[in-house]
């Protein structure tokens, strides 16, 4: 349903206006994806629901496959560029935005239920609160078949616009939910059988080789990821079954999180990819 909107001030796009303030966004109980093919995501690969998508007249054509698949009722507020900037709060020139129905995060059990058969590798994030990072580990586990990402407390939302964008959609899709009691709550991935694997720079850590994933490890495998600054805690470390680092040029002290976690991802994949 194609609604013209000529006015900043129009109250149907209320839920676009200031993208940039998260908590007002949060509050609002959307999140907002931006971009093509994250739009894309949340439309035909994902279980949120869509409740509005909000387009500039030169995005309409590039997205008329979207707008087939939506519901017939879902509103798709098209507006001229100028008066779409206006409303978001900034020039934005990506022209094309989605509002999704923000639900609370999966419960714990709900996500555990679906991993406690065959091979599996799950993704722990211990503070991760940089939005960039959280959307690159995303879209890492997609690409390398994580079946799910578990966050403890303090990481920030995988849900909000940038970590979405960074993510290319993989946010949407990827199960994820919030490990309440942490670093207690790795015991319950311990009791369905997963041995935890974190990584980290320590010396002391098994050196993962290069061009080799792992062998020899156990069907269902945890990596867990600390913040790029001080590294997992010491209490996180103490939690895990073994540690892994990767080998790295003389004077270098650490990868970026989200590229440290791309090769422990590939190295670890229960299916050797």
């Amino acid at each position: 349903m194609i609604i013209p909107i000529e006015d900043a001030g129009d109250p149907r796009v209320a839920d676009y206006v200031q993208v940039q303030e998260a908590d007002l966004v949060k509050r609002r109980g959307v999140f907002l994806v931006e971009g093509q093919t994250p739009i894309r995501t949340l439309v035909g690969h994902s279980h949120f629901g869509v409740r509005s998508l909000f387009l500039s007249e030169k995005r309409l054509g590039a997205l008329a496959d979207v707008l087939g698949a939506l519901a017939e009722e879902t509103p798709v507020y098209v507006a001229p560029q100028e008066v779409l900037s206006e409303v978001v709060g900034f020039d934005f020139h990506r022209g094309c935005l989605a509002a999704g129905t923000r639900a609370e995060a999966p419960p714990l059990d709900a996500v555990l239920e679906d991993l406690v058969h065959g091979p599996r590798l799950v993704v722990v994030l211990e503070g991760i609160a940089n939005h960039d990072n959280v959307g690159g580990l995303f879209r890492n586990a997609a690409c390398f078949g994580a079946d799910a990402v578990l966050l403890d407390p303090t990481c920030a939302d995988p849900l909000y616009r940038k970590a979405i964008r960074t993510s290319l959609g993989a946010t949407l899709k990827v199960p994820f939910a919030r490990l309440p009691d942490w670093p207690d709550s790795l015991d319950r991935l311990h009791g369905l059988g997963f041995a935890s694997f974190a990584l980290t720079p320590n010396p002391r850590a098994e050196v993962l080789a290069w061009g080799r994933p792992l062998t020899g490890l156990p069907p269902r495998r945890a990596l867990v990821l600390g913040t790029e600054g001080t590294g997992l805690t010491p209490q996180a470390l103490s939690a895990c079954h073994r540690w892994l680092r990767i080998p790295m040029a003389p004077g270098a002290d650490s990868l970026n999180v989200a590229t440290a976690s791309g090769i422990a991802m590939w190295a670890m994949h229960p299916d050797g990819r």
